[in-house]
């Protein structure tokens, strides 16, 4: 079999190798996974420069997160598998139920784990869900970060509600994904970009509103004018644009913030506190709850905005695409046939 290796010590794309090695057996309590399709994060961005010298051990290593497959073979003493299984990986590590715990790691492809950029890998029975009935392997490939930390901030804790209004920060997956389930939900959708080339795109894909956040500083009372005030914004955009979004909340609104990304902005308290406002991490999310998005994207036939496909053997190229400044939904890479 074949398997991308990004080799210790290496943080550029030079360190990412093909390599021909034996296929891996099951041992007790695991599954091999023939992966079909597999698709890239802005965390693969992360642990191939191993950001902050946190991403990676000094080993190589498998990388990237998602993945869909079936079941190949099973090892001893697994029983809620067959052979034949269509699945999706699980992002992190022992996370069945919330709340979140101090073992979770940094998600597969990374750290000590070897992620999915293979033909053949072997995980934890425990590591994979069954995969939506109605989407394809590469459709389903998306689902396991982007999807499912989309899915927690719109529905741990304070869950969307038919009728609210949603905000999703930016175009990247984690807000398509908002745009979608949150309209799936009953809710109205509002999204910012800073490229107006999109906008027809996002209304296309059901979005009531577009705010461009470059061209208007105070875009969060924009849309606080607008539209009364949202009941939850999916902030992808980290605490540069927290302000901003408590701006554009209504009074008791929440705001899941997600992705490590701009730590320096400082809570304006007299809005926050003002606004009784609610702020949560999202740290991906729960295998429960990734078995619960699933059932949801059969139930509402709920599909996936690709980009761009891109065969395994290119598989660099694939990290070039997802680093690309108009990108547009998910970069997924196809293995095998």
């Amino acid at each position: 079999m074949k398997r991308w290796i990004l080799k210790s010590g290496e943080t550029t794309l030079d360190g990412l190798v093909l390599e021909a090695v034996a296929k891996p057996e099951p041992g007790p309590g695991q599954v091999r996974v023939r992966i079909r399709a597999v698709s890239m994060n802005y965390r693969e961005q992360l642990a191939l420069m191993n950001a902050g010298g946190n991403w990676r051990v000094d080993r190589d290593i498998i990388p990237v997160a998602d993945g869909a497959g079936e079941i190949d073979a099973v090892g001893g003493g697994v029983d809620r598998w067959n052979v034949g299984d269509k699945v999706i990986t699980v992002y992190l590590r022992d996370f069945i139920h919330w709340p979140p715990h101090a073992r979770t790691g940094l998600g597969l492809g990374a750290l000590d784990e070897d992620g999915v950029l293979a033909e053949y890998v072997i995980l934890s029975a425990e590591r994979v869900t069954r995969a939506p009935t109605t989407l394809s392997f590469a459709e389903a490939a998306t689902l396991p970060c982007a999807a499912l930390t989309a899915w927690t901030a719109l529905q741990n804790a304070y869950p969307v509600q038919p009728g609210q209004k949603v905000l999703s920060l930016g175009t990247g997956s984690v807000s398509l994904f908002a745009l979608a389930f949150a309209q799936a939900l009953g809710a109205k959708t509002y999204v910012t970009t800073s490229q107006d080339d999109k906008r027809a795109r996002l209304t296309e894909l059901g979005a009531e509103d577009v705010f461009n956040y470059r061209t208007d500083e105070n875009w969060g009372q924009s849309i606080y004018t607008a539209t009364g005030g949202v009941d939850k914004v999916v902030n992808t955009a980290g605490f540069g644009s927290i302000n901003q979004s408590v701006q554009a909340l209504a009074f008791g609104g929440d705001i899941g913030v997600v992705g490590l990304f701009n730590f320096g902005d400082v809570i304006d308290p007299g809005l926050f506190l003002a606004k009784g406002t609610s702020m949560r991490g999202i740290p991906v999310g729960t295998r429960e709850a990734q078995e619960e998005m699933v059932r949801f994207i059969d139930e509402h036939q709920i599909k996936p905005v690709i980009g761009r496909v891109i065969p395994f053997a290119d598989a660099k190229d694939a990290y070039k695409a997802q680093s690309a400044p108009d990108l547009f939904g998910k970069i997924v890479v196809t293995v095998g046939s």
